[in-house]
Parts: structure tokens; C-alpha cells; sequence
């Protein structure tokens, strides 16, 4: 006897033989199974298509469309679904086949019970232990993510704070913020407060929501808006009905249903032309969307949140933004300041990065020398945090030095701070002589072998210094 399972496993028996369907319905109803039955193929596809099942066991020779059939549609379908064939003896060649096609195991006939709870015992543990390493690896993911949003100033420290109180009401939220503050890295952080304990992937049922939204799996999906063209953006979004274009051969559901109960991050969502803002307008509204083709809405349950680099108000106040779209999206508002604004985080940005970088290339960078840390508290940052670790990420590249130095930054970068006075150290003077001696001489003399004997270096050294210091290309 196996023990009772902890939750309800549902079994799906397919054979067309009665007494052998009956016989094992009735074995593994004893054994605390939910299961159903079907005589056909065709039978099974439509019970399949309303209800979950954790293993379909099914015997290879059906009337009409057989089992490897059934085995095919079910692994389009429902791929979480375990299919056990059974086979006639003498049939193993077909079993092959059956595991090539996804098959999860077979069975022989005569079916001797022990054999047949041994192998579902089997294939419950087997999706277990996978069902956990998701959850492990999404776990490790999730947690990398957090530690990803670095901000130890009182401006961050606030707005952690905020996501803190706005996560768990499931409000629509608004972020704004320049290109590389971090905006997708706070939405996603909302999400994972207010989906602390996501359902295991393979699970849910994804017919399950419509009847009960507690069974809806909470998926994070991100959406650039400038990104994906105009015209298909509304596919991607809400999703089509078989028929509804050429080429469209069965019903594809958008993010919105795609997300389940999770969020859906429409990140530059000031680019949605102004039929999608009024689409979006409805589907703020009625929590429902019409998928492309349709006749009727569709619930659905996800979270939305968006963000934009752009000012939305003085949009809405030259007409290019619908106005009671922003208000609807602007429940909560929460701005992400440049990073030439908090320049107190960028030391502990510039750890974080020097450890992720020094890990994946395999070299021993364990920090940054005194006069290479001020050129990057000084230095301007237009493309904000991604720009910084761009930085970062070429100086773990060069770097030969346990420490970064100002050698390994981006002579542009030495030049455009804010600060001269702080960059008044001697290797900060050599670098910028350098460059400037350097484009001089290309000006004066184009044809770079001409330059490098002018130089008295190696051209492979001058034109390795080109590219470290950063001069532009312009000269033969």
C-alpha cells in the first residue's frame, strides 16, 4: 500500500477495454487518487481540456486517434501532465518510440497493481524533485534580483521603504526615473513582496483561474512598450482568438492572462499610441481584455505596473497622454533620482559590481584604489547605474591590479567630471596629457604608421592606447 498522498493527485485512465478501465479506476481510487476515466483518445482530449491531470495513464491502441496521439496533444498542452502508456508484450520497440516522443514511462501487459503504484510512486517523487530545483533556482534568481537594488542613502532608503508599503495592496504603481536608474528592478521587487510564495511551476492548473484565481500561477512579465512595434504590441498585450489573423491557427492568451494573479510591468509605457491607452484605460477598469478577434472580454487577475523616463503630467497637459489613463496608473508614484543625485551609493554600487564581474570572468578584483573611487563619485553618470556598471564591468576586463585603478577607467570619463579638482592625482594628469598628445599627433599626421614613428611606439601599442583612452575613430 503507498501512503496517502498529501494533496489530492489526480489520475487520468485511458482504455478502451471497460473491465480494464473500470478495475483500474477502482485500485487507485482505494489507494486516495482522483481519478477519471475515458474508452477514446478523443474522449480523454476533451475531459484534458477542462480539468488537470498530475498522470494520464493511457493504453497505446485506441480506437481512432491512438495513444501516442493523446501523448503528442497532452504534450502540447498540458506538458505538466505525466503520461504513463501501457503496451501489449512484445510491443517494447513501440515503448521506444513513445519515451522519444515525451513519454514519461510504460507499462507491460498484464498490469500487476504493485508494478503500476510502484511506477506513479516513481513519477510523483521524479516531478517533486523537479518541481523543487525550479523553486531553488527561482529562489536563487529572486534573490540575486533583490540584491541587485543598492541604495544606502536616506533618498533610497525611503523608497525601499515605500515598495515595502505599497507591495501588499495590490495598487497600480507608477515609476519614474531616467534610463538606468533601476526602474525594472523596483517593480520586480514589488512583485516579489507581494508574491512571496509563488505557486510551483507545473503545479497549477492553467484552466484552474477562471473557476478559482487562487490557483493562477503568479508570473512576473516585462513589456517594453518602445520596443515591440505598434501593430503587435495589442497581440502581445491581450492576446488572440484562433482565426483572428492570418497565420493565427489556435488561441494565444497576452501577458495580462499570461501573468496569472503576478504583475505586468509595461516599462516606457508613454509610447502606447493612443487606441492601446485607451485599451489599457478598460482594462485598468473592468480588470478585463479583449484578446484580438474576440466577441467577449476576459477576466483577468494580474497586477500592473508601469514606468517611464518621461514626464507624464506635461504630456497629459499637451495632449499626448490621455489624462484619466495617468491617473489610473499614477495610484502610486514612485521616482528613482539620477544617480549624479545620490552619489553616496555609488561606492557600495561599485563593490556590488566589482564582486559580480571579478566572479563571472574568474579574476581576484578585490576593490578599487582612492583616486579611481573619486573620479566615480564625481563623475557625471548620464546613463546613471547601467553606465556605472558598464564601467565597472570594463575595468574588471582590463585590470591586470588586484585594485582598479584610474588606467582601467575610460579616459573619457576621467575628463567629463564634475569636479577637476578631484582628479588632480598623477596617473588622472598623465591620462588626460596622453590622450590629448595622442589626437594631436593624428590630427597632424592621419595615416597611423606615419603617427606611431612620430610617437615612437609600436602601432599595435598606439592603436591599443586608442581604444583604452578612448579616441575617436575618425582618422585613417
Amino acid at each position: 500500500m503507498i501512503n496517502q498522498p498529501m494533496e489530492t493527485v489526480r489520475i487520468l485512465v485511458v482504455d478502451d477495454e471497460i473491465l480494464i478501465r473500470e478495475t483500474l479506476a477502482e485500485c487507485l481510487s482505494g489507494e486516495g487518487y482522483e481519478v477519471s476515466v475515458a474508452a477514446s483518445a478523443e474522449k480523454a482530449m476533451e475531459i484534458a481540456s477542462k480539468s488537470f491531470f498530475d498522470i494520464c495513464l493511457c493504453d497505446i491502441q485506441l480506437p481512432g486517434k491512438n495513444g501516442l496521439q493523446l501523448l503528442d496533444h497532452l504534450s502540447r498542452t498540458t506538458p505538466e501532465t505525466n503520461v504513463l502508456l501501457i503496451t501489449a508484450y512484445g510491443a517494447v520497440e513501440t515503448a521506444v518510440e513513445a519515451f522519444q516522443r515525451g513519454a514519461h514511462d510504460y507499462l507491460i501487459k498484464p498490469i500487476l497493481l504493485d508494478e503500476l503504484t510502484g511506477k506513479i510512486n516513481q513519477l510523483l517523487e521524479h516531478r517533486r524533485i523537479a518541481q523543487e530545483n525550479r523553486w531553488l533556482r527561482r529562489e536563487l534568481h529572486r534573490v540575486e534580483a533583490v540584491d541587485e537594488i543598492i541604495g544606502t542613502g536616506p533618498e533610497m532608503r525611503a523608497l525601499f521603504r515605500m515598495v515595502e508599503r505599497v507591495a501588499p495592496t495590490g495598487s497600480t504603481v507608477l515609476i519614474n526615473g531616467e534610463s538606468g536608474t533601476g526602474k525594472e528592478l523596483i517593480a520586480r521587487r514589488v512583485h516579489q513582496l507581494a508574491n512571496p510564495e509563488e505557486p510551483i511551476e507545473g503545479k497549477t492548473d492553467p484552466r484552474a483561474g477562471a473557476r478559482d484565481p487562487r490557483k493562477l500561477p503568479s508570473r512576473w512579465i516585462a513589456v517594453n512598450c518602445a520596443a515591440i512595434p505598434k501593430d503587435l504590441l495589442e497581440n502581445q498585450l491581450f492576446g488572440h482568438r484562433k482565426g483572428a489573423f492570418t497565420g493565427a491557427d489556435r488561441d494565444q492568451p497576452g501577458v495580462f492572462l499570461h501573468a496569472g494573479t503576478g504583475t505586468v510591468f509595461l516599462d516606457e509605457v508613454a509610447e502606447l499610441n493612443p487606441a492601446l491607452q485607451a485599451k489599457l484605460l478598460r482594462a485598468i477598469e473592468q480588470k478585463e481584455v479583449f484578446p484580438v478577434g474576440a466577441n467577449e472580454p476576459v477576466q483577468f487577475h494580474a497586477r500592473i505596473v508601469t514606468a517611464t523616463n518621461k514626464d507624464l503630467k506635461k504630456l497629459v497637459d499637451s495632449g499626448q497622454f490621455r489624462e484619466d489613463l495617468y491617473y489610473r496608473l499614477s495610484v502610486i508614484v514612485l521616482t528613482i533620482s539620477p544617480l549624479r543625485d545620490r552619489r553616496e551609493d555609488i561606492p557600495a554600487l561599485v563593490e556590488h559590481f566589482i564582486n559580480r564581474h571579478s566572479r563571472k570572468m574568474g579574476k581576484r578584483i578585490v576593490g578599487i584604489d582612492h583616486d579611481a573611487m573619486t573620479i566615480l563619485r564625481n563623475a557625471r553618470w548620464k546613463g546613471n547605474v547601467r553606465e556605472l556598471e558598464n564601467t565597472i564591468q570594463r575595468a574588471v576586463i582590463l585590470s591586470d591590479d588586484p585594485l582598479i585603478r584610474i588606467a582601467d577607467l575610460p579616459a573619457d570619463l576621467v575628463e567629463e567630471t564634475d569636479d577637476p579638482a578631484a582628479v588632480d592625482s598623477l596617473d588622472a594628469a598623465v591620462m588626460r596629457f596622453e590622450k590629448r598628445h595622442i589626437q594631436r599627433i593624428l590630427a597632424l599626421y592621419p595615416d597611423k604608421k606615419e603617427a606611431a614613428k612620430r610617437l615612437d611606439m609600436a602601432l599595435s601599442s598606439l592603436y591599443r592606447r586608442i581604444s583604452e583612452l578612448g579616441i575617436a575613430p575618425e582618422v585613417k
